[in-house]
């Protein structure tokens, strides 16, 4: 397995790293300054919620209609531009006496410009890396992500103690702008990974082969739903602790920082394929704790060790990409991102309704319970799976041949 260390001697590779660590950057302080200050406007911990994670109820709407273009545009200028995107919706989010409607409107917007990034960023990472580059390369773009999330939650929550929550909106609006510029300047300029132009039809046809394996919509299954509902969990800390959601945030990049050091480093290949369960256990069960509405201390040890959880997303794509053909991985992992998005997003609004009627950690144990009894449940469900070669064979030969076969199995 490559070293970090090699990565970054791959072309691309590193402009790519740091214009995602700038839009993670502007991303945290951006989502921290616009919950806070919609929190501020309505006190309410549902629209709290929805605000910062808004943006991932769309990703419905772009995995339906406007995947196919993870493939079929090209990467450098689908990655600027998405940046660009960003910048300006986060800079009208900022513009003084913007209705709250308005504010939800441009979440929305976003959530569809957003929706392609994931597509086309790991396919662009599965195209420069060789194939056993791809594990370390996205362990290292997750570490990244923890880092800049700590440092991202962290000044925010400070600087949210000293500017106004406008003001920190436009410094990540800043952010996105210098991704924009690294992304356009680094990258080279590489066609398309398919032919033909995108549209709806293609991204459902795509859609169905791929959720016509059985082992891959178990894979899928679980890269969506334990990792939403616990997300779900997060999208309560602002209204858990209103003054110390920032050091919340923070703890869980840490932890996630460490699982991913963890297993993408540290777990001999044996040991990695089979801690997916674990992991995802890991994930949700220390927020069952927040049932007896633990102080901050407390509090920030549980995010801390469940967040190392997410680690179990690294064994889960290594498994995606073993059962998926080489010219569909920038919309498999499309597929993936955009799921996972969505899940986070409906969990948002799931768990802030529950706070709502409840309490936030009432609605945090809840989300939490229900993410390990659907982990349970898909292990369960996935005991018996093919072989990963077999499934490549069968996405290569078209979602006919493909439903044949699972039929063919069933009987």
């Amino acid at each position: 397995m490559p070293s970090y260390r090699s990565l970054f001697r791959t072309p691309e590779f590193t402009p790519l790293f740091l214009g995602s660590a700038a839009q993670t950057a502007a991303q945290t302080v951006g989502g921290l300054a616009l919950g806070t200050l919609v929190y501020r406007a309505t006190g309410s911990p549902l629209l709290s919620a929805v605000s910062m994670f808004g943006p991932s109820l769309a990703q419905v709407l772009g995995a339906t209609f406007l995947l196919s273009g993870a493939d079929r545009l090209p990467p450098r200028t689908a990655l600027s531009a998405i940046a660009l995107a960003f910048a300006a919706g986060t800079a009208v989010q900022a513009l003084p006496g913007l209705p709250v409607g308005a504010v939800f409107a441009v979440v929305l917007v976003l959530g569809l410009v957003a929706s392609l990034g994931g597509g086309v960023r790991w396919g662009l990472l599965n195209e420069i890396l060789a194939k056993d580059g791809y594990l370390p390369g996205r362990s290292l773009f997750n570490m990244m992500s923890g880092l800049m999330q700590i440092a991202g939650f962290a000044t925010g929550g400070a600087l949210l103690t000293a500017l106004s929550p406008r003001v920190c909106l436009l410094l990540a609006a800043v952010l996105y702008l210098t991704a924009a510029l690294v992304l356009r300047l680094g990258l080279t300029a590489r066609p398309p990974r398919t032919a033909g132009r995108p549209s709806a039809s293609a991204t459902r046809r795509t859609n169905a082969l791929l959720w016509s394996s059985r082992p891959r919509r178990l894979t899928y299954l679980g890269l969506w739903l334990p990792n939403g509902l616990v997300v779900g969990c997060e999208s309560l800390y602002v209204s858990y602790a209103p003054h110390a959601a920032g050091t919340l945030f923070a703890c869980g990049a840490l932890g996630m920082f460490a699982g991913d050091v963890a297993v993408g480093r540290l777990l001999p290949p044996a040991v990695r394929r089979r801690s997916a369960t674990p992991l995802l256990l890991l994930l949700a069960t220390p927020y069952l704790v927040f049932c007896a509405h633990p102080q901050l201390p407390v509090a920030a040890v549980c995010v801390t060790v469940a967040s190392a959880g997410f680690g179990a997303s690294l064994v889960q794509q290594e498994r995606l990409m073993d059962l998926t053909p080489a010219e569909l991985a920038g919309h498999a992992l499309g597929l993936h991102s955009s799921g996972m998005l969505t899940l986070q997003g409906v969990s948002a609004a799931l768990a802030g309704t529950l706070a709502q009627l409840t309490s936030p950690a009432v609605g945090m144990t809840m989300m939490a319970a229900g993410s390990v009894s659907v982990t349970l449940t898909l292990a369960i469900a996935g005991r018996r799976s093919p072989a990963p070669e077999r499934e490549r064979k069968r996405a290569r030969s078209g979602p006919e041949s493909a439903g044949a076969a699972e039929s063919a199995e069933a009987r």
